[in-house]
């Protein structure tokens, strides 16, 4: 697992989703379910758009380390 780096609790936080690079491993999906879904063709769909729940950002960071085509960036 790659690190990502850490955003502080309370902090304002955005998933981007390079499609291009998706290969359809669904680890995202499998991760974090509140923030991807797949398409009808196996590819990864970002579910939030703007700033990510607090609740939700250990998850959106499992999803971007375990990305193994590196899809997923975060920033904050």
């Amino acid at each position: 697992m790659r690190p990502v780096t850490d955003v502080p609790s309370g902090a304002m936080m955005q998933i981007h989703l390079d499609a291009e690079k998706c290969q359809g491993h669904n680890r995202c999906y499998a991760l974090a379910p509140e923030l991807f879904d797949v398409d009808d063709y196996g590819q990864a769909v970002l579910l939030v758009e703007g700033d990510v729940p607090a609740d939700q950002h250990d998850n959106a960071r499992l999803a971007a380390a375990n990305c193994p085509e590196y899809a997923i960036s975060i920033t904050d």
